[in-house]
């Protein structure tokens, strides 16, 4: 469980770190350069990254609770959303009048759809320890920038676009979520 805790602290301190201390981020990268202050940002994530596959695979799974909703929709209801929202961050659409941060709620929703379907050590630690850092990323770059000014609204389309694509990735990640990850998404 070390490597997999570890993995999970340090995703969560590198992304928290600019929102926090957004003046040390900024000293940081004047001190260095902005090139090699991302550079140093994206190797912590790729190791945390590297951390948390070696991380989980290395981790015996104890059972902690029985999940409440293991084969119910409601699960797959919230990751189709959690899909929706992390498409529509990074494009135009009119979700973003609505949901401040849509890629911070998309992980919280991952997070607490997994937690529904199960309840051991392993994914209590993962889906757990990612959940709780998006809620406080969420916190800390809201406080950050103050208040929220909302986007422009944009023609309909792109609603439906960015849905559509959400909902072929959410398909092709159902139906490949076995050979991906070693658990099927849907339990027979």
């Amino acid at each position: 469980m070390t490597l997999l805790i570890a993995g999970v602290v340090l995703w969560s301190i590198a992304h928290l770190f600019p929102a926090i201390a957004p003046g040390v981020r900024s000293n940081l990268s004047a001190k260095f350069g902005e090139g090699p202050y991302k550079g140093l940002f994206a190797l912590d994530i790729i190791l945390a990254l590297v951390l948390i596959v070696f991380g989980w695979k290395a981790a015996t799974p104890m059972p902690v609770y029985a999940p409440p909703l293991y084969g119910s929709p409601i699960p797959s209801a919230l990751l189709l959303l959690a899909i929706v929202l992390f498409v529509a961050s990074s494009t135009p659409n009119n979700l973003k009048r609505y949901i401040r941060h849509p890629q911070m709620a998309a992980v919280l929703f991952w997070g607490v759809s997994h937690l529904l379907t199960n309840g051991d050590s392993r994914s209590l630690l993962l889906f757990g320890g990612l959940t709780a850092w998006s809620i406080l990323e969420m916190f800390f770059i809201s406080k950050r920038e103050g208040a929220w000014q909302k986007p422009s609204s944009v023609p309909l389309i792109k609603d439906v676009i960015t849905v559509v694509v959400a909902a072929l990735v959410f398909t092709g990640l159902a139906y490949f979520h076995g050979s991906l990850f070693g658990v099927a998404a849907i339990p027979s």
